[in-house]
């Protein structure tokens, strides 16, 4: 059974080949610009930027071919100011401008959409390994609060955009990936766009035993992403995702472990064969409406399910949640005497339904076959309430000189319920926080030259997480506040060489009061508690570099650079006083270096280096990890065999020089049992894969 998906991959392949190779073979005849247009690896000219004017970042699948197609994190961060620590395929915190880096297993305090419809759970927990790399076309990343329509997060927010056919074009493709590790990963996808339909579906499968004991993954998952244009004022689009992946955990190991037997899982997590299960399903009904040329609506209707299983060395944890809601937009455009005016206004609500219960893991009784359900423990709901009221007014003063005002407004609410301990001892509570405003402000100015300069001031806040909100008893926390900061930027985008090298600097300060730090008062229990401030203070530069070694050959440099100053202004924990300490979590240096070759005859070499610098793991800033660089290489081939027919194929080495590095860290880790604590997650040693793409336009 388990090489079911690889056969039926092979019969794919060979059936692309006779059905395709049996057509009439017709060279497509190309200049040498049309051919190195359509190969481009990076759009340097011009990106969509979700902020209006303040520019996000974004990658596309041009950044995707420089790492493996399991490396999502690999990807992202390539972006300045960006930085996932994962654990493992199912283990990821990201971080943006050091925002989120003291929570401790998941990434919270931002906000990410799929395809414009919200996937962060009602206390702002995002799971960005739910989704399949190659469904995606575009990656945007908004740094900071300064999103007023996406939630005006502290940390900002993610958009994940999925793949889309080009217009009247219907194609069927499937790519097949097989690697280090016993990693098989396929993933077929059927795209069709006209003047009126657009239908993608792609479906996914893709299992790896991991490079560390106990750390075998495998997931299968669809993609339905289709629109159709009613009249040319309406159309109505539907999104159905489906994941189901099982994911085994090796956890943190200690020091000695780390650099003696990284490839160890933890002792516990090995004994209970520990792993976690999940199926989640988004579904979305989108409706767009063109009321004239200068206003528009899109309102999406939603609904979100996961059922997650986890049994764990301490207990097992059985949950589902419901969520489901609505997103609306409006965008319009005045005519002043210096242009046109823009606007956007709209709401946002999500509601969900959290149910989890803990049971007894009676592991240790079950001769070794692992983890063993027995009596329950808890049994838990609880109901969250978010609600966001957005709009934005973009006002030109000159063909140059433009500003923008934004505000979101946020009303959170939980409601706990204890449905285990039904008598005396039961602990519902409900906790509404007050309406939160978030302004902001933007200012533009882009020269004759077309260099461009921006500015903005915005406000930002998260809420605190399911174990921030709820004191040791399990009720919720009646004095936990929300963090709020201030968010102060200035930037950049130069172009140089006739757009051929495009240079983007940010720098950056952001203060955060009320900082949620999760303490840890037992294997697995932690409570929340506002402890303190933070100031966020940073450069990122991005370059790119566009070179056209001759008609046949282009080279694209590029290079990412992160400078982070992060520090404790006013942290006090119990008799401890870390005030001006750097924050925990976070690396002061981070470069992204690369480049691209890509030649005429199909023929594509990239290759890039990651480098982290040392990271403090404890608040006392008393151990640090050591810093690393890691190489990525892909070497590959893409060539259109007949008017019909594409062929690709790739090679590709992760960590080339084989490097022992930490790929992620526990920071604040305590040791139980007099066991040594656990702050590392090793990185994957070398590794290989190779990729066999085939297209064929019907």
């Amino acid at each position: 059974m388990k090489y079911t998906h690889y056969y039926t991959s092979l019969m794919l392949c060979f059936l692309f080949l006779n059905v395709s190779l049996g057509q009439e073979i017709e060279t497509k005849k190309r200049d040498s610009v049309t051919q190195l247009e359509e190969v481009i690896l990076r759009d340097f000219a011009q990106t969509k930027n979700a902020t209006g004017i303040t520019p996000s970042a974004v990658i596309t699948k041009e950044i995707f071919q420089n790492y493996s197609p399991v490396d999502m994190v690999a990807s992202i961060n390539q972006i300045s100011g960006v930085y996932i620590l994962s654990g493992a395929l199912n283990t990821n915190r990201i971080t943006i401008r050091g925002v989120g880096a003291r929570t401790l297993f998941s990434t919270d305090k931002l906000r990410m959409y799929y395809n414009n419809i919200p996937v962060t759970n009602g206390t702002g927990t995002s799971t960005i390994e739910a989704f399949d790399l190659e469904n995606l076309n575009a990656i945007e990343v908004i740094k900071g609060p300064k999103g007023a329509a996406y939630g005006a997060n502290l940390g900002g927010a993610i958009l994940l955009k999925p793949n889309e056919a080009v217009l009247n074009t219907t194609t069927l493709s499937n790519s097949f990936t097989v690697g280090s590790f016993n990693l098989i990963k396929d993933n077929l996808s059927f795209n069709h766009k006209d003047e009126k339909l657009a239908l993608g579906f792609q479906y996914g499968h893709m299992e790896t035993d991991g490079y560390r004991e106990n750390n075998t993954f495998k997931r299968d998952g669809f993609l339905l992403n289709t629109s159709y244009q009613i009249n040319p004022k309406n159309t109505i689009a539907l999104l159905v995702n489906y994941i189901d992946y099982t994911a085994q955990i090796p956890s943190s190991i200690n020091e000695s472990d780390f650099n003696e037997e990284p490839t160890k899982g933890a002792f516990t997590w090995n004994a209970a064969k520990g792993f976690e299960a999940n199926k989640y399903t988004l579904l979305g009904l989108s409706f767009s409406h063109v009321f004239n040329p200068r206003l528009k609506n899109s309102t999406s209707v939603f609904y979100t399910y996961l059922d997650h299983y986890e049994p764990r060395p301490f207990n097992i944890l059985d949950e589902f949640s419901n969520g489901y809601g609505f997103r609306s937009i409006f965008t319009g455009a005045l005519d002043t005497s210096k242009g046109q005016a823009e606007y956007t206004f709209g709401a946002e609500l999500y509601k969900d339904e959290y149910n989890w219960g803990t049971f007894v893991n009676n592991y240790r009784d079950n001769n070794g076959n692992g983890s063993l359900q027995g009596s329950q423990l808890s049994d838990n709901k609880e109901y969250r309430r978010q609600f966001n009221a957005f709009g934005t007014f973009t006002l030109p003063f000159s063909d140059a000189f433009s500003a923008q005002v934004g505000l979101n407004l946020n009303k959170t609410h939980y409601d706990f319920r204890d449905l285990f301990n039904t008598g005396a001892g039961n602990k519902n509570a409900k906790r509404s926080f007050d309406v939160i405003a978030m302004p902001s402000l933007n200012l533009s100015y882009q020269l004759p030259s077309g260099h461009r300069f921006y500015s903005n001031i915005s406000r930002g806040f998260s809420n605190p997480g399911l174990e921030e909100t709820l004191t040791p008893d399990g009720v919720i926390n009646p004095d936990i506040a929300q963090e709020t900061g201030t968010n102060y930027e200035l930037g950049s985008q130069l172009t140089f060489l006739d757009n051929k090298m495009l240079l983007n600097i940010a720098i950056y300060q952001m203060d955060i009061k009320n900082l949620l730090v999760a303490q840890r008062i037992g294997e697995d229990q932690y409570i929340g508690k506002n402890a303190g401030q933070t100031k966020h203070k940073g450069l990122e530069l991005d370059l790119n570099f566009n070179i056209t070694i001759a008609p046949q050959l282009s080279l694209r440099p590029f290079v990412s650079y992160t400078y982070s100053d992060h520090s404790f202004v006013d942290f006090i924990d119990e008799d401890n006083n870390y005030s001006g300490n750097p924050l925990t979590g976070v690396p002061k240096h981070r470069l992204n270096a690369g480049l691209q070759w890509q030649h005429l005859t199909g023929f594509y070499w990239n290759t890039s280096v990651q480098h982290v610098g040392e990271i403090p793991m404890t608040d006392a800033n008393t151990l640090y990890s050591n810093p690393f660089s890691v190489l990525y290489s892909r070497l590959g081939y893409k060539k259109q065999l007949t008017n019909r027919f594409t062929l690709g194929l790739d090679f590709g080495v992760n960590n080339v020089f084989d490097t022992h590095y930490a790929q992620s860290v526990l920071i604040n880790a305590s040791g139980f049992g007099g066991n040594a604590p656990r702050y590392y997650y090793p990185g994957n040693a070398r590794n290989y894969y190779g990729s066999l793409r085939l297209k064929y336009q019907l």
